[in-house]
């Protein structure tokens, strides 16, 4: 009986490694793919991976999961007996996806473990665009890429300049003209005259130093096409209006004003939609000359009372008063004070205060 049983349990052994040798083995002959560079306007491109089953069972693909812009268009569908050869076609969509490829493909089957992950680099070259597509904003016959003219940081004693393509849609020639701009910024269309077909560009000189002003800057003016009619578009130009400290030796550095605040933000907790958060912010002149208080600028909702002085002694203390009336705003909130100075380290410190606003009942 005992050798019986002792039979019986290797049997059962030896059927179980039989069974667990019994099992297809998904191999590819390479799971990446570059395609280099590629034509965006050339439409979609195809590449084969091509696998094997190294196995001793069928091997069957049950899915193919791709990311963004990959399309499985095709893999083997039947059953791929052991030695044989199957294939998984992946393309790839490069329009309106300029710029790097890289995309991951992942073959579920029936093998044990997880899938296999194929990768797919390359770079798409972008198409030419038209010229409606780069002059997407109109006025009549003249095309503008945008209406914004960003000078980004512009220092208080400096002239910067920067410039808006133009083009002529029409035609006829147009003549371009600007109207409405503060006086210390020039406007100069490059020709003024443009013609049919015709790329020209406009010239925006921003002269700081006409500018009684601190911090972020935003001037509108109007381009006009031919003066007699009433086609026109407002531009908005911005820069941020910086004190240069660059220049500033060691010696000028070291005796500099400091601003330094007790704190920098106040969260004022849970409140009722309504009520008025009222915070004073305390700050002292820790450097060795005067502190110039240059301007203050609170977020929508936010006021603020300047200091009494604005010229604040070494050693000096003062503050600003800042409110927050919550009529109008529920939830989280974040409100913030901007506040500049001639301190060379921190000429632009931020305050803030937070809380939670519930809406009335």
């Amino acid at each position: 009986m005992k050798r019986f049983f002792l039979v019986l349990q290797l049997s059962i052994i030896a059927l179980g490694v039989a069974s667990q040798q019994q099992a297809p083995v998904l191999q590819f002959m390479s799971t990446n793919h570059n395609f280099g560079g590629i034509q965006e306007e050339n439409g979609i491109v195809s590449v084969d991976f091509k696998l094997k089953n190294t196995g001793n069972a069928p091997l069957i693909l049950t899915r193919v999961a791709t990311s963004c812009g990959c399309t499985a268009s095709e893999w083997t569908k039947e059953p791929i007996l052991p030695g044989n050869e199957g294939v998984v076609t992946v393309s790839y969509n490069p329009k309106g996806r300029p710029g790097q490829i890289n995309q991951r493909i992942t073959v579920y089957s029936n093998t044990p473990g997880g899938g296999v992950v194929l990768s797919l680099r390359g770079q798409v070259i972008p198409r030419p665009k038209t010229k409606e597509e780069i002059y997407r904003r109109r006025i009549g016959n003249l095309g503008l890429p945008n209406t914004h003219v960003s000078l980004g940081v512009v220092y208080v004693d400096q002239v910067k300049t920067d410039t808006l393509k133009t083009f002529n849609f029409g035609t006829e020639p147009i003549s371009i003209s600007a109207e409405g701009a503060p006086k210390n910024i020039k406007i100069t269309p490059v020709p003024a005259k443009l013609n049919p077909a015709q790329e020209g560009y406009i010239l925006f000189t921003f002269d700081a130093k006409g500018f009684n002003d601190w911090g972020y800057n935003l001037s509108r003016a109007q381009i006009v096409v031919d003066k007699k009619s009433s086609e026109k578009i407002l531009v908005n130009i911005s820069a941020r209006l910086e004190e240069d400290f660059s220049k500033l030796s060691a010696k000028q550095l070291e005796d500099a004003p400091r601003i330094e605040f007790s704190e920098i933000q106040k969260d004022f907790g849970d409140v009722k939609e309504g009520e008025v958060i009222e915070h004073e912010f305390v700050f002292t002149n820790t450097g060795k000359s005067d502190l110039i208080i240059r301007k203050i600028q609170a977020s929508c909702g936010c006021t603020t009372v300047a200091p009494q002085i604005t010229v604040i002694k070494a050693g000096q203390k003062s503050s600003l008063s800042a409110s927050f009336r919550t009529r109008g705003f529920t939830g989280r909130q974040s409100k913030t004070i901007t506040v500049i100075t001639n301190d060379p380290k921190n000429s632009s410190i931020v305050l803030r205060l937070t809380g939670t606003v519930a809406q009335a009942e």
